[in-house]
């Protein structure tokens, strides 16, 4: 949730003024406690005293809250990747005060404009003079006219930056041209005979050479230097000596810690709200005293709610005891929210949360298990798949469909937690060997024994955790260290613990043989010989109590069970264990599950870094960069399919730095679940964090071919295709990964292109109060006319190079007839495209639109249940709860919000139904639960 507390309430922030303004981002974190971060944004021309006053407020806002608000100071043109995130794509800077925010379309004129864009995940927009000598080399410019909206590439600019323009213009087409205007792409240096150049370069008064980049305080960027720890009495700053240390930060004072591009404010959780205030005009007259430059950002963290760029600082970050408040400061936060008439239901409490269903795997595919066994592995039959002993290695691959797919693989090595090392090596070889076989595709993992993930549960029915092991390589271990053998067998006593309820968490583990392993919550399978006890806990459920019959079948089939509940067993039951002895009767708290991040990381002088990237969507997944997503219960390596092949295979090491250095900072363990994942591979458990589109994820190319073929379509990657191919790539240093687009898929993506000019979008669409002319559908459609045309060439020829024989954009004036002739193909191409029937290019642009998720944007979204009679079916919120007195009948169960109506949607989620479905499905699942609709 965003709190913007000021004067600009819309994405569009005034550059030439004087006063700040607060943005507070509340976020509803899966452990339960309310997390948030204070912005102030400074104006360029703002005075130190404004500053001053806007840094005290913001102390007396946090102290509304309970405290414990992570506070930044945000400057004018050199705002923080997480402020700028709240605002995608870009913040549009307008020059004036604060009316000029609010221009009606009667009162403003187009006028033509020129930006120029920086930032691969998060955009800088700036508006620079109209003119040639505003142009380089080394940029991107946006200039956004009455008629057309151009992109000029600077011949040296950066490949990704390149795309997050594309994603620019689509904001400025649908913001202020009311999505029709003509969108062309414009390389530098590149002198092809096509309109869209000329009539890019007549707006600047004709062709002529530009200059070189010309360096300006936009382009300084402020060195990070090693932390140094100051402390903060009656406002002045004295410097601390020693090494940097957690253990130098006292709870009752506060402290400046100087990292040269930013300066940290730490205050401690017993201070009072005077020490905060003047801990906070402190730091801005550190940053005077020190001559440091006006851009160096201000970050305020309290004891025990320190941010990952904080702690990031020292070697490691010893956890420390919770901090209380969470319900003091939820009820605050909910206070100041109504009197800001936004709708706080279901803020003040903590619902009843139902059980997670994560998403897993098809459940129909072929299941193989190995065992290393030596320098090889050993496949184990089928009817003792399930079965894991602590001592040994294994090789799991589950091969199944996910939707109409090809097939798709999830291979994973088990560690058992008494493994030799030797084991582990020899499965993870055997893992690269088997990925290479199948051409790098399966989703590969690493998992520890006690960390199994829900997808991997799910597999087997039942999972079962032994003592002991049956590899060689365990064997002489045990024989080298003089250790007793007590691995599991038939005839042995064995005491086994069944856990979990469902098929994703349920599993089997063996423990030690004495009753101090009962516990209440439990069901217990007792092994004595050929007798199997099964004991029930008083606190114990009936799918434990029936997995609990089901093992032992697994393990011995056809045996006799004896039962005993709690309280009522026999002697021999005790007798086997030893002996009675006191047992827990408590239940096993749940993991506290945490909202994921996703990071880019880095080396700094042979140091692991990672960046956060905030707000994070599918976009951010550039294909040229490996990225890494924790969930904290999971953590996964995504890899683009542009990266390096040497930087590929580094996968697993990269993932590994990030775990011990998260192990040392942010208490992860690590023996956290670790996944490769390659680009178009994904599985549902990790798109399950995004609002996933399936198209975006197809598309092939380097960053900025995907997001043209997303904003322009095919025929603008064939017009692309053949510049590469013409003149080389546009980024010298961009390696692209260029796949074939042609056969029936680009014919088909053709089709869609035709009936996509022809018959366009009834959706009507608010234009925003900047006016716009032109539509350009003839040039659309003369653009499809002319791709079909090309693709149909290519297949009657078999030429690669065809499709790239037209310009991306014809004139306007161009008709569908000239098109057609503007393309070198024969009469007989010709004919085949006259012949098309309206019927097959409908049918396509239908394919390819259900393919896509049937939504422009990507989002796919949730269609209104409808009655017998074809009419909207609604219900109430107090039917549709999944504890109704008077349940609903007749609904999917698993769409209860969707029966809601709109109002009553708003009232109970706080949201519209758009907006909700919007989201990834883990947030549109945890909001549900909390409501009682899951």
């Amino acid at each position: 949730m965003h709190l913007l507390i000021g004067h600009v309430a819309s994405l569009e922030f005034p550059c030439k003024i004087n006063l700040s303004k607060d943005l507070l981002q509340t976020t509803a974190g899966k452990g339960g406690a309310y997390l948030y971060d204070i912005h102030f944004w400074l104006g360029k021309d703002t005075s130190q005293d404004e500053a001053g006053t806007a840094a005290i407020k913001t102390v007396e806002l946090d102290a509304v809250l309970g405290g414990r608000a992570v506070q930044y100071r945000e400057l004018q043109g050199h705002e923080s990747d997480k402020f700028l995130s709240y605002f995608k794509p870009c913040i549009i800077p307008l020059e004036g005060g604060v009316a000029s925010g609010f221009k009606t379309p009667e009162d403003e004129k187009f006028e033509t404009r020129l930006y120029v864009c920086r930032g691969k995940r998060v955009v800088k927009l700036k508006q620079v003079p109209f003119s040639r000598s505003s142009l380089n080399h080394d940029d991107v410019f946006i200039l956004d006219t009455e008629n057309k909206i151009y992109q000029f590439n600077g011949a040296n600019s950066n490949i990704q930056e390149r795309a997050k323009a594309l994603e620019v213009i689509q904001f400025f087409k649908d913001k202020y041209h009311e999505g029709t205007c003509d969108v062309a792409v414009i390389d530098d240096g590149k002198l092809v005979a096509e309109s869209d150049s000329g009539e890019f370069w007549v707006l600047f008064g004709g062709f002529a050479p530009i200059g070189k980049k010309v360096a300006s305080e936009d382009d300084f960027t402020l060195e990070t230097t090693p932390g140094k720890l100051y402390s903060i009495t009656d406002g002045q700053v004295n410097a601390v000596e020693g090494a940097l240390s957690k253990s130098l930060l006292e709870n009752n004072k506060c402290y400046l810690l100087d990292c040269g591009a930013e300066v940290f404010v730490w205050v401690g959780r017993v201070t009072q709200l005077e020490d905060r205030k003047v801990a906070s005009q402190a730091a801005e007259e550190f940053i005077s005293g020190q001559n440091a430059p006006k851009s160096t950002r201000i970050t305020r963290v309290i004891q025990g709610y320190e941010s990952h760029s904080f702690k990031s600082n020292f070697e490691s970050w010893p956890m420390g005891t919770g901090t209380s408040g969470a319900d003091e400061g939820r009820g605050k936060v909910a206070a100041l929210l109504k009197q800001q008439g936004v709708d706080i239901k279901g803020i003040g409490k903590g619902s009843q949360v139902n059980e997670d269903v994560p998403p897993l795997l098809e459940g129909t595919g072929k299941l193989e298990v190995w065992r290393i066994n030596g320098n090889a592995k050993t496949l184990i039959p089928k009817e003792e798949i399930g079965k894991f002993y602590s001592g040994d290695c294994y090789v799991v691959l589950y091969t199944y469909h996910s939707g109409d797919k090809k097939e798709d693989y999830f291979l994973c090595c088990w560690f058992g937690k008494d493994s030799v090392q030797e084991d582990q090596l020899t499965a993870a070889r055997l893992a690269n060997t088997m990925t290479n076989s199948l051409k790098g595709r399966p989703v590969q993992g690493r998992i520890m024994q006690g960390k199994e993930p829900p997808q991997f549960i799910a597999l087997f029915q039942p999972m079962v955790l032994l003592k002991g092991g049956l590899s060689s390589g365990y064997k002489k271990f045990l024989s080298d260290k003089g250790l007793n053998d007590e691995s599991y067998t038939s005839d042995s006593i064995a005491l086994i613990r069944i856990t979990g309820a469902s098929a994703h968490n349920s599993k089997a583990v063996q423990v030690d043989a004495v009753g101090a392993s009962l516990s209440s919550a439990d069901c217990f399978l007792l092994q004595s010989g050929s007798t199997i006890f099964t004991w029930h806990g008083n606190a114990s459920t009936l799918e434990q109590q029936q997995l609990a019959v089901k093992v032992a079948e697994f393990l011995k089939p056809g045996v006799t069970l004896k039962h005993a509940k709690e309280g009522t067993e026999p002697a021999a039951f005790w007798f086997a264990l030893g002996g009675k002895q006191s047992y827990t009767t408590k239940k096993a708290p749940p993991e506290i599950t945490r909202d994921p991040h996703l990071y880019t990381f880095s080396y700094n002088k042979g140091k692991f870094e990672v960046s956060e990237v905030f707000n994070f969507s599918q976009d951010d997944l550039l294909t040229e960069d490996m990225m890494i997503l924790d969930t904290r219960a999971e953590i996964f390596v995504w890899v683009g399919q542009s990266v390096d092949p040497k930087e590929k295979q580094k996968a697993f090491e990269i993932g590994q730095k990030y775990i011990d250095m998260a192990a040392s900072l942010e208490s992860l363990s690590v023996d956290v679940p670790l996944y490769k994942i390659t680009e178009g591979n994904e599985p549902s458990f990790f798109t399950t964090y995004f609002s996933w589109d399936p198209a975006k994820a197809a598309a092939q190319g380097n960053s900025f071919e995907k997001k043209l073929v997303m904003l322009l379509g095919m025929s603008a990657l064939a017009v692309e295709s053949s510049r590469r191919s013409s003149f080389g790539s546009p980024d010298g240093s961009d390696k692209s990964n260029g796949s074939n687009q042609g056969g029936p898929t680009q014919r088909a993506s053709a089709l869609a292109a035709l009936n996509s000019a022809f018959k366009p979008s009834s959706a009507t669409r608010i234009a925003a109060p900047r006016p716009a002319y032109s539509s350009g559908q003839g040039s659309q459609r003369a653009a499809a006319v002319a791709a079909l045309s090309t693709v149909l060439t290519a297949e009657k020829k078999g030429s690669p190079d065809a499709a790239s024989r037209f310009s991306r954009s014809p004139s306007p004036d161009v008709t569908v007839s000239e098109a057609r002739k503007s393309v070198s193909a024969s009469l007989e191409v010709e004919d085949q495209l006259d012949n098309l029937s309206v019927k097959e290019a409908t049918e396509a642009g239908e394919s390819v639109s259900e393919s896509n998720g049937g939504d422009d944007s990507g989002v796919k979204q949730e269609e209104a249940p409808s009655g017998a009679n074809g009419s909207e079916c609604t219900y109430s919120y107090e039917r549709l709860k999944a504890k109704s007195t008077n349940p609903a009948t007749g609904i999917d169960y698993k769409r209860r919000e969707a029966y809601l109506s709109d109002a009553e949607f708003q009232s109970v989620l706080g949201m519209a139904k758009e907006a909700f479905y919007q989201q990834p499905k883990w947030k549109q699942d945890m909001q549900k639960r909390k409501v009682d609709l899951f």
